[in-house]
């Protein structure tokens, strides 16, 4: 029974940084989307996507960091 818990025991690092990933990942892509549309004639919806940018990631920090902390 003892050599079968072995295989439950494991590194879970590649999950931690799946979960940084879905945190950080869509907020850096709409912010650098919104930074480029901001700089070219689309002044209005380029302000749109920063302040959604920032919205998600305080939403993001808060659920998966919450998540990562065991909250």
């Amino acid at each position: 029974m003892i050599p079968n818990l072995l295989f439950l025991e494991g590194n879970y690092a590649g999950i931690v940084y799946l979960i940084l990933l879905i945190l950080l990942g869509p907020p850096i892509l709409i912010a650098i989307i919104g930074l480029i549309l901001f700089f070219t004639n689309y002044r209005k919806i380029g302000k749109i996507l920063l302040i959604l940018s920032g919205v998600y990631l305080v939403v993001g920090l808060g659920i998966c960091g919450a998540m990562l902390m065991g909250f």
